[in-house]
């Protein structure tokens, strides 16, 4: 079975903004056509963004209806399966040795 792509006209919103971006980016010197076409690849990443975008919240849609679909399948049973993230945060040790550094040089300078 093959997929066909289509190419789907750009929305003018979408042409405008890139448009506009471009010409916020414009150098001096640099030609109208050159402009076009750093418009158009603006709004080439516009539309891979919107469509990457899309993907996700398709995904996480798929994600929540698989769960609540699980859920209303098995009420009697207790156990209940979530899906639980955990950040963790880990530190630079560069701005610790920086903040020491900098109140023993102070310490340093009240002693004399």
């Amino acid at each position: 079975m093959s997929k066909t792509t289509q190419q789907a006209a750009p929305s003018p919103e979408t042409q405008a903004e890139a448009l506009k971006i471009a010409r916020a980016t414009q150098k001096p010197g640099q030609t109208k056509e050159q402009t076009k076409l750093i418009a158009q690849g603006i709004q080439k990443g516009i539309e891979q963004y919107k469509k990457q975008q899309k993907a996700k919240a398709r995904e996480r849609d798929k994600l929540r209806k698989k769960q609540v679909k699980s859920k209303q399948a098995q009420p009697e049973q207790e156990v209940t399966t979530t899906v639980e993230s955990q950040v963790v945060y880990k530190q630079h040790w560069l701005p610790w040795v920086l903040l020491v550094l900098s109140w023993g040089g102070f310490a340093a300078y009240l002693m004399r």
